[in-house]
Order: structure tokens, then C-alpha cells, then sequence
């Protein structure tokens, strides 16, 4: 894949594209951005451009994609190219000094077969505080023949040492078109798919193309049976919802869906244009709950969801705050007539 094929991000490809075009390519690149906005793939893609054995044309530094530079990196078997990355089998994934160890071994000698030695740390803000010290070392002092690419969702975790060694680069998240059209072509599906799996993911592009479109769509109709007036109508109803969830483990689950149907009635409420809408295809259920909506009552429902969101891990008695939730909702959306004790 070439790096001028990368969806989106043109400021970043940019400027990554003229430092080797005036041969001021940096020692160091921190990535950084949302999760899964396409930072890692923008990494693998500049190394292979550094490195590909295909002299660029009139349009640029750019891979081919397909020599033996390229593929061997995309395979992640060419002997100048090195990836660290957290153990994912770990309950805390970390960066341990071992690994920055095994770089330092190597970055001591000469690319054996590319103008480049690269070294990606994948997550780098997982790097314990003894690796990321050996790591500054290397920075302060780097081979002439070196590049080290660090992406990084959380870059603030970062020592501000380790920081200020590396050029900053930040990517946004694509443009939703952009999105749609790379699940349209990458993954055949038809437009209003693309659309929800666009607006579910919020341009984060890796992982709509990863994403389940079955499984999202059967969430999305499981969950949205608890924004159905029956079931706000009724509190023995909320009461068993927020039971049978809490044991299922699905407390969290079901609030991010009930936020992002949430977010979709203000809109509507406000008159939107439905194409901003995750829930596009439920617009008539959402205008029926719009023409009822206390929108301030929404936005303190929504509040309270994202409280409950940050504190999910401090004991917090998730099934309680469901059922609040649930109650509140009730008395957002509800017509007052409703808006009683119904049991």
C-alpha cells in the first residue's frame, strides 16, 4: 500500500513527505492521536517510504508497496526494521526494559540492507519508567543511521524527556466521508452500513474496518428496546433491565449505547441534519421522542452517564446507577402525562 493511499491525514503526509524530499527526516517522530485512527499503519507506511527500493517519481517520496523492502516490512521480517510493543497477554500491557535493551544491542551497528534502521514502539506510553529512561539515553545520543517512530494514543504519559526528543506529529481522526468510502470499497458493504459504522466508530477508521457489522447491529437493537416508551413507562421494567444487564456484566455496554441515543435525540431536537445520526435509520422513533423531550433533563441524563462511565471502577454500584439512569431518562423523554409513578 502506498503511503499516499493512507486514508485521510494529509497534513501529517505531508510533512512527513518533504523531510525526505529536502533530507531533513528527523531522528525521532512521536505519532500521536486517537485510537485507532490510522497512527500505526502512517508509521509502518513512512518506514516502508524511507526504506523502498523503488526511487520515487514526479509525485513524491512514496512506498511501492511491493518490493522486497516493503513487503519484508509489512511482514515485519526485514532486518532494519524492528517493532516494540506491549505484551498483550499482560492484565497491565507494558514496554519492559528488556525490550529497549534488545534495541540498544542493535542500533550500534550499521542497516545491513536499507539507508534506515527503524525501531516502531507501538503504545509507547506503555513504557515502564525504566525502559523509557534507557530509551531517553538512546534519544540523546542517537546512531546517524536511526529512526525511531513512537505512536501513541495517550502521549501525555510520556515522559516530557522522552517527548521533547521527538518531532510531535498529531492526526485527527478522517473525515466521515473518507471513512464511508474506505468501508464501501474495503469492505463492500452499502452505504447505510457504512454510514452507521462510520458514526459508531467517530472516524476512528481502524476500528470501523475491524468492527462486526452483525454485532453492532444486533446491539444496537438489543439496546435500543430501553429507550422504547413501554419500557420507560413501566419502573418494575427499568428495574428488571437494570437487574438482568447487571449480571450479564452489561451495565457499561448499554450506557455507551444509551449516549449515543441520547446524543442522536438533541440532535434531533434541534433540528439536525440526520446524516450527523449513528441511529439514521430509527429517525422516526427519534422524532417521536424529540416533540417530548426536556432537553436540559437529556443533557443531565447524558452528564451522569459520563460520571458513571469515569468511576466504573471504584466499586461503583453499576446496576443502582443504571436504574437511575433509566428513571431520569424516563423523565426526560416522557410525556408528562407519563411522567408518574406507572408501575
Amino acid at each position: 500500500m502506498p503511503f499516499s493511499q493512507l486514508i485521510g491525514h494529509d497534513r501529517p503526509k505531508a510533512i512527513l513527505k518533504a523531510s525526505i524530499l529536502h533530507d531533513r527526516v528527523a531522528h525521532a517522530y512521536l505519532f500521536h492521536g486517537e485510537e485507532g485512527i490510522g497512527k500505526k499503519l502512517a508509521a509502518i507506511l513512512f518506514a516502508q517510504t524511507v526504506n523502498c527500493d523503488t526511487p520515487y517519481g514526479s509525485q513524491g517520496p512514496d512506498a511501492c508497496g511491493t518490493c522486497r523492502a516493503c513487503t519484508q516490512i509489512d511482514a515485519r521480517t526485514h532486518p532494519d526494521f524492528l517493532v516494540i510493543e506491549p505484551d498483550r497477554e499482560m492484565a497491565n500491557p507494558q514496554i519492559k526494559i528488556e525490550q529497549v535493551r534488545q534495541l540498544e544491542e542493535q542500533i550500534v551497528y550499521r542497516p545491513l540492507v536499507s539507508p534506515w534502521k527503524i525501531y516502531l514502539l507501538d503504545d509507547a506510553d506503555r513504557l515502564t519508567q525504566g525502559a523509557a529512561n534507557a530509551l531517553l539515553k538512546t534519544l540523546e545520543e542517537p546512531a546517524a543511521h536511526s529512526l525511531f517512530l513512537l505512536v501513541s494514543s495517550r502521549p501525555s504519559a510520556l515522559p516530557t524527556t522522552v517527548r521533547s526528543r521527538c518531532q510531535s506529529i498529531r492526526f485527527v481522526p478522517p473525515a466521515k466521508t473518507q471513512v464511508e468510502a474506505a468501508l464501501i470499497t474495503q469492505r463492500d458493504l452499502p452505504p447505510d452500513d457504512a454510514h452507521f459504522l462510520s458514526m459508531l466508530a467517530q472516524g476512528r477508521i481502524g476500528l470501523a474496518l475491524r468492527t462486526d457489522l452483525a454485532e453492532a447491529r444486533k446491539q444496537q437493537d438489543e439496546f435500543s428496546s430501553l429507550t422504547n416508551p413501554a419500557t420507560l413507562r413501566s419502573i418494575s421494567t427499568i428495574l428488571t433491565v437494570a437487574e438482568s444487564l447487571h449480571k450479564s456484566d452489561r451495565v457499561l455496554e448499554a450506557l455507551e449505547w444509551l449516549a449515543r441515543w441520547g446524543r442522536d435525540l438533541l440532535l434531533v431536537r434541534m433540528g439536525a441534519d440526520p446524516e450527523h445520526l449513528l441511529n439514521r435509520d430509527r429517525l422516526p422513533d427519534l422524532q417521536r421522542a424529540a416533540s417530548t423531550v426536556q432537553p436540559q433533563l437529556l443533557v443531565q441524563v447524558l452528564e451522569e452517564i459520563q460520571t458513571v462511565e469515569r468511576h466504573a471502577g471504584r466499586n461503583l454500584n453499576l446496576q443502582l446507577a443504571l436504574e437511575q439512569i433509566l428513571l431520569h431518562l424516563r423523565d426526560a423523554v416522557a410525556p408528562p402525562a407519563l411522567a408518574g409513578p406507572a408501575r
